[in-house]
């Protein structure tokens, strides 16, 4: 494997690595302590946290995550010849990026728009903006925690797989 496949595969590992540690962070911590706050409190808090967390550092982590496990399958295919013996990587790496894809999918087909819908409604009527949001919220969070964390896990593989034929 190259310098440049090697270090790519390890920056999209970093990478994925820390999308779904913020997404078990949330799961383990931030929802359920969340849980036990008013509907005024939840409301707020969520849209509070909502519009920090789309600063440049996690934006650049979020989009490159997907992105750098790209690069790294494009990459290690490049530089695989189909007989060579380092094609064991390849079945991790694309499992790792489609598992990584589905989970920022998740994230901006569902979350992204309950939480938009969450800071338009939460100002007139937190108990229902809640009710509305909470449950299906966190149980996408879940899945999205569960696929990032799979991808990392595929990625971690790869990177040892990468190490053990080289």
């Amino acid at each position: 494997m190259s310098t440049w496949a090697t270090v790519t595969l390890l920056l999209a590992t970093l990478l994925v690595g820390l999308v779904a540690g913020v997404f078990g962070c949330y799961a383990v911590s931030v929802m359920p302590g969340l849980a036990k706050t008013s509907d005024e409190t939840f409301v707020d808090a969520m849209r509070r946290i909502n519009v920090e967390i789309l600063n440049p550092w996690f934006l650049a982590t979020f989009f490159g995550a997907g992105a750098l496990s790209a690069a790294a399958l494009v990459l290690h295919l490049r530089g695989n010849p189909v007989s060579d013996a380092a094609r064991a990587e390849t079945g991790w790496l694309i499992a790792a990026l489609v598992l990584i894809l589905l989970s920022l999918g998740i994230t901006l087909v569902v979350n992204v728009p309950l939480t938009g819908a969450l800071g338009v409604t939460g100002r007139t009527d937190p108990s229902g903006a809640r009710a509305a949001f909470e449950s299906r919220w966190v149980a996408f969070n879940i899945a999205r925690t569960v696929t990032a964390a799979a991808s990392f896990g595929c990625l971690a593989w790869a990177l040892r797989l990468s190490g053990a034929a080289s």
